[in-house]
């Protein structure tokens, strides 16, 4: 494994699919029951309320969203200055951006978060167990600029938080942070061709560009459960962890919980890494679970020094390149990362098929890939009626798959009990705790393990509505969905870029993808700087052309997700045009990355409006 101390779990990957042959085979009748049975989860599932299901911290329970890692009481005096750019949001994508601003030689900038420090998803997710599910290695930003060699293949999020604050410090940016502040409003000021922000602090900033940098886990949601502020025990996100009530750390038990009875709402990637330490800690644990999650090996282990100072400059982006394709189903001659991901995605089963023979192989290849995750069920869990409830029944593009060696094995323990809810998920929560099927469950703490907004408007994730030409906003022009070029402009709104996957591009390694996306949105300013450029803007032509190319790339993609059980991927089973307008560029992240590089070579700014200053003397 390349001296990285873990195993390689590649061996048995690219094996030769079964053809099919004239009469049914056993294995053929598996996949047709595996198929019926998508199904019949799948409908268990659907609701009319779709997105609606989930609510805003804030909305639900106001103490349920303040920032347990400030010391309440800070203030400062209001900022009111003219800069270059505005950058909402200081986790990877707005210090990425910001970096990149400063390489060009952009240095009047802001950038403006809620968070108490840079990091973003990073700032907020505290609770034990937490770690990334991508190879740091590829993950963490800057490891060679930083000179940063991470402890572990998949690093624990305290040390991931201090990276970002290392890359703060390197680069200076503190300097530029507002932090403790969200923007109230802002609006595009045509004559002046700038930005007027104000914020929460008092600010009143004038901005030439305005970038959204919120990130894609950043804004937790809540289910909107009956009841439940009823609750009179502890409860709180694990977004919001409270180590006051549970007792010690990140990276120390939590013994408070010993004579606790705890529940956790929710199975997801969070859910995964928590159940395990909540199991070591607690006195009971119950898991209500609406979908079990497919879990693989994790296979963590420590990164050998010796091989991290083996690498020669240009590694970390090679690794991500081979990573990308790997996941990607392009198939590198080499596997440099070698790891669940890329054993288990090494083939793209929701491609467009082209022909019934290659539909039928893409089929038993992703059923082969779930058949291998559910017997691994079967061989961790003691009790069959756990195993077959924890069992994922779906394709294996349709929910994120988790990675873990911990979680499966947290339910053979005597005090952890799965509360399976037939996909139904909590619907009732009393001063007592969660009731299912009739059953009151009576807890001291209530963890909602329920996730962060990610395909909902973004005004929704950005908790302000943009006010762009004639008084339009955001919302109202986005009302249906999306309109963008690239995923970044959007017409009616010059000079706003936004950095997000919604028409753009999406990768398993966010990372990669801000690389590539937030290089994009430099590049645009440091055009219009260079250029005299006002303002630039879409055009109404070029975003339907956009999105007529992501739906016709994404044909295949889109069939796929109809058969999935409901999750973020496919906006909770949303069949509206909103849904319909929020998709992402299909396929290897570096297929959409090339249309933003064709775009920059092409020189006169394709498919956008642009005004540039009049100097003196001209006509």
């Amino acid at each position: 494994m390349l001296g990285l101390g873990v195993g390689s779990q590649t061996s048995s990957r690219r094996k030769t699919l079964p053809q099919n042959t004239e009469n049914s085979s056993p294995e053929e009748d598996r996949i047709a029951e595996a198929r019926q049975r998508y199904r019949i989860e799948r409908k268990k599932r659907l609701r009319a309320d779709g997105q609606a299901q989930y609510s805003q911290l804030a909305d639900t329970y106001e103490e349920f969203d303040h920032d347990p890692w400030v010391e309440p009481g800070f203030t400062r005096g209001p900022v009111v200055e003219e800069v270059q750019v505005v950058i909402v949001g200081g986790g990877f994508a707005g210090m990425l951006t910001a970096i990149g601003l400063l390489e060009r030689g952009i240095t009047d900038f802001r950038v403006v978060d809620k968070a108490g420090d840079f990091g973003g998803t990073w700032y907020w997710n505290r609770y034990p167990g937490c770690m990334c599910d991508v190879e740091s290695l590829i993950y963490l930003p800057l490891l060679e600029e930083t000179g940063y060699k991470p402890t572990m293949k998949y690093t624990p999020a305290p040390e991931i938080f201090e990276h970002c604050q290392r890359i703060g410090r390197q680069f200076k940016l503190y300097p530029q942070a507002l932090f403790q502040t969200e923007i109230d409003t802002a609006t595009w000021d045509e004559a002046a061709s700038r930005w007027r922000v104000t914020t929460s602090r008092g600010d009143e900033l004038s901005a030439r560009f305005l970038i959204t940098a919120g990130g894609i886990l950043h804004k937790a949601k809540l289910p909107a459960i009956e009841g439940i502020t009823d609750f009179e025990g502890r409860a709180f996100h694990t977004a919001r962890w409270d180590y006051s009530y549970t007792g010690g750390s990140p990276t120390v038990p939590m013994d408070n919980l010993a004579d606790k009875r705890v529940g956790i709402i929710g199975t997801g990637a969070t859910s995964i890494q928590l159940v395990p330490q909540l199991a070591r800690a607690a006195k009971e644990v119950y898991v209500f679970q609406r979908t079990p999650s497919a879990v693989g090996v994790r296979a963590n282990g420590p990164i050998d020094p010796a091989w991290f100072e083996t690498q020669k400059p240009g590694w970390q982006a090679e690794r991500m390149l081979n990573f990308t394709a790997a996941v990607s189903g392009d198939q590198p001659e080499q596997d440099l990362v070698e790891d669940g991901w890329t054993t288990v995605m090494w083939q793209n089963t929701q491609i467009e098929a082209g022909d019934p023979e290659r539909a039928t192989e893409l089929e038993r290849a992703d059923f082969e890939t779930m058949e291998s995750m559910r017997a691994r069920i079967d061989d961790v869990i003691d009790d069959p009626a756990t195993a077959e409830a924890l069992k994922p029944w779906y394709g294996k593009h349709c929910k994120r798959i988790c990675f873990h060696d911990d979680y499966l094995a947290a339910f053979n323990q005597p005090n952890v009990h799965l509360v399976d809810t037939e996909g139904q998920g909590v619907r009732e929560v009393t001063a007592q705790g969660p009731v299912v099927n009739g059953k009151q469950y009576e807890l001291d703490l209530l963890v909602y393990a329920s996730g962060f907004e990610v395909t909902t408007g973004l005004v929704s994730r950005l908790g302000f509505d943009p006010v762009g030409r004639e008084g339009v906003r955001l919302s109202e022009r986005w009302a249906d969905g999306a309109h963008t070029l690239h995923g970044v402009l959007t017409n009616g709104f010059p000079n706003l870029l936004v950095c997000h996957f919604l028409q753009a591009g999406y990768g398993l390694n966010f990372h990669h993808y801000l690389n590539e996306l937030t290089a994009h949105l430099v590049s645009i300013v440091a055009t219009a700087v260079d250029d005299d450029i006002t303002s630039i803007e879409a055009t109404v032509e070029a975003e339907d052309a956009w999105l007529a190319l992501l739906w016709e790339a994404g044909k295949g993609f889109g069939r796929y997700s109809a058969s999935c059980t409901p999750s973020f991927h496919n906006s909770e089973g949303d069949r509206t045009m909103a849904a319909a307008r929020n998709v992402v560029h299909p396929g290897n992240l570096m297929l959409y990355a090339a249309h933003l590089e064709r775009w920059r070579e092409a020189g006169d700014l394709p498919g956008t409006t642009v005004v540039r200053a009049v100097t003196a003397g001209a006509d």
